[in-house]
């Protein structure tokens, strides 16, 4: 699986859960996929808004 960050044909070797709370149910989760370099990146875009839900080194998103 490649990284979600746009242009990077990397492997992902991270899941990023997140959801919108206002658009989406609490238990709901939708999945960003991170390689190495792109996981803070993202993970800290996510969790400016509040996105954000857990970080994971496993892919069975």
């Amino acid at each position: 699986m490649k990284c979600s960050a746009r242009g990077c044909r990397e492997r992902a070797e991270w899941a990023l859960r997140w959801n919108n709370p206002r658009i989406h149910e609490p238990d709901r989760r939708k999945v960003w996929l991170a390689c190495a370099a792109h996981r803070e990146h993202l993970g800290d875009f996510l969790a400016a808004r509040g996105f954000l839900r857990e970080v994971d080194r496993s892919l069975d998103a």
